[in-house]
């Protein structure tokens, strides 16, 4: 038996850099495991439609019923941030960093090639997902990539191309990096993913010129054959290590599946006693290197991007809004099964049997028998304590929408009291600063980097020109832009402006409407342009395309609507002249 463990051992072989990998990745998989296991709680809870599939499960109630408010607060926020987001259609705008790069042409240019990538690509979907992250793991992962896609057209046969940066969500579950860092862009970071042998195979001609990508895939082959012919048991006692999500190591070798793992950062060889500086490594069966390069980045650092919903003090492992309101979502089910236990036990009550009792069945109108010691007694309490249980649940569930940021102005419910419409206005704004900041976060420490290394990507390795579809504002129809790679290289860099902008008009139509409708507006109003304010309006709430405003428009038109209407009347009395 040792010589066959031996054996197995040379034959899955391997090498010290992917060991080293491979090693790191265990262990900050490992040092993670508890906030794993909060994260599959907090799933539970979330997806549960009934108590048996969560940690409630082990109350004594008879009752199993689950009231789902960790999923409506995360529908509520996961709603709340998208529309804050995606608030209009031009929520991107460029910034530019010199006079040069602040030309029409240039914006234009910039703007629309990131549109119609967008547009292309369903970016609002995968923001969507991403936000789903940001929710339910505090942390959400993205990673921008050059994607060169062809599918062929059923309508007329013709190969439809895609050529350009793409945005791809990253699992949570599936990277990991050192949660002491400084920040995520500093800190070494493993992803981790399955490709099939074949995928690897087909890919090798797009690696002609790495020799060792061949050679690994060879490898991987060889491994493959020869571990086909031992028993399970050998090939377990010859490694000690899972591949995760396969089992056991043979599992893993017959499932015809290839776990890669792809590192970026700096990391120090303990063969050569190199250290190796801003290099992509990928290996696969954590023995051998498939792939190493050099990051590409022209920002020297790695495409992959992280957000956290609130950070933590020396640990970039953040906090998710729903993270400490499982305790209370545990305390409403318990209460609100302990209630419905109550008002069961209330309505149909066990009974007391004392003295002699002959057999009875227990209803409206039966006839029972009792001797001269007999009596029945109904063994249920009062109902005070299900009133009291169900103020308790709902003054829960009213703290657990504050705290998760979600205030209750955002699902349009308005808190008590009278108040006038600015008052209303105030209170929402105040209340949904918490929701304002941490919706911005996503935005600045996210997208805007994820929009901005697009744009690289596209300067880096455009080799051609591109059409790109573009509506007029003015018209509303579609017109086609040709971009070149000269068009975008502008020195400046995109903003993500969505729920900022939404905000900021929001606020700024607040205030005007205060002013003029406070006692300072008689005194402002010789001083005030009109037409100043029209064309404010017009650019706050988006209205050019529909040319509203225009200067003394309005007493045009009701001189043309005053010609008309004489004329009408001319030609009436010429016609009634006529008939007489």
């Amino acid at each position: 038996m040792s010589g066959k463990v031996l054996e197995i051992q040379n034959i899955i072989g391997g090498e010290q850099l992917a060991w080293d990998i491979a090693n790191m990745w265990s262990s900050w998989n490992s040092q993670r495991q508890r906030w794993l296991k909060e994260k599959r709680e907090l799933r539970d809870y979330i997806f549960a439609t009934d108590t048996s599939t969560t940690t409630n499960r082990s109350l004594p109630w008879k009752n199993s019923t689950t009231i789902p408010k960790l999923c409506q607060i995360r529908d509520n926020l996961h709603s709340n941030y998208l529309s804050s987001i995606t608030s209009n259609e031009n929520w991107i705008q460029w910034q530019a960093g010199n006079q040069q790069a602040a030309t029409l042409s240039v914006k234009q240019a910039v703007t629309n090639y990131i549109r119609n990538k967008m547009h292309e690509r369903n970016m609002r979907d995968k923001v969507s997902q991403l936000l789903y992250d940001y929710i339910d793991y505090g942390n959400a992962f993205a990673e921008v990539v050059w994607v060169y896609e062809t599918q062929k057209n059923e309508l007329d046969g013709e190969d439809v191309v895609y050529v350009g940066p793409d945005l791809v969500r990253i699992s949570p579950l599936d990277i990991v990096f050192n949660p002491v860092a400084p920040d995520f862009a500093s800190s070494p970071k493993i992803r981790r993913y399955i490709k099939s042998l074949g995928e690897l195979k087909r890919d090798q001609h797009i690696y002609t010129d790495k020799p060792a990508y061949a050679e690994a895939v060879r490898k991987l082959e060889n491994v493959r054959n020869e571990i086909g012919s031992y028993k399970v048991t050998d090939v377990d006692k010859a490694a000690s290590f899972i591949v995760d999500g396969f089992g056991s190591l043979y599992e893993y070798y017959s499932s015809g599946y290839v776990e890669i793992l792809e590192f970026e950062g700096d990391i120090h060889s303990s063969l050569t006693g190199e250290m190796l500086t801003s290099k992509r490594i990928t290996i696969v069966d954590r023995s051998y290197v498939l792939l190493e390069e050099d990051l590409p980045s022209w920002f020297g650092t790695s495409y992959k991007l992280h957000v956290g919903w609130r950070k933590r003090p020396d640990n970039l492992y953040a906090m998710g809004p729903l993270d400490n309101l499982v305790g209370m979502q545990y305390r409403i089910d318990h209460l609100e099964n302990a209630k419905a236990d109550a008002i069961d036990l209330a309505i149909h009550p066990p009974l007391g049997v004392a003295g002699n009792v002959e057999e009875f069945s227990w209803g409206p109108g039966e006839v029972i028998d009792m001797g001269d010691d007999g009596q029945i007694v109904e063994l249920g309490k009062s109902l005070q304590a299900v009133i009291a249980a169900q103020n308790d649940i709902e003054n829960l569930q009213l703290k657990m929408e504050e705290m998760a940021g979600a205030p209750k102005q955002a699902m349009g419910i308005r808190t008590p009291g009278e108040k006038t419409a600015f008052e209303v206005q105030s209170l929402e704004n105040a209340a949904g600063r918490i929701f304002q900041e941490k919706v911005n976060n996503f935005e600045v420490n996210l997208l805007e980097p994820a929009l901005n290394m697009m744009l690289e990507l596209a300067r880096r390795k455009m080799d051609s020109a591109d059409v790109v579809r573009v509506i007029d504002d003015d018209l509303g129809v579609e017109e086609f832009m040709t971009i070149t790679k000269e068009d975008i290289t502008a020195k400046g860099k995109i903003r993500a402006m969505g729920s900022r902008h939404f905000a900021a008009k929001a606020q700024l139509i607040q205030n005007v409407t205060s002013i003029f409708n406070s006692a300072v507006a008689p005194k402002l109003e010789p001083h005030t342009s009109a037409l100043a304010l029209a064309h404010l309006l017009e650019d706050v709430m988006g209205l050019e395309r529909w040319q509203l405003f225009q200067e003394n428009i309005g007493v045009e038109e009701q001189l043309r609507t005053q010609q008309m209407v004489q004329e009408m009347m001319a030609q009436q009395e010429i016609e009634q002249t006529t008939e007489v």
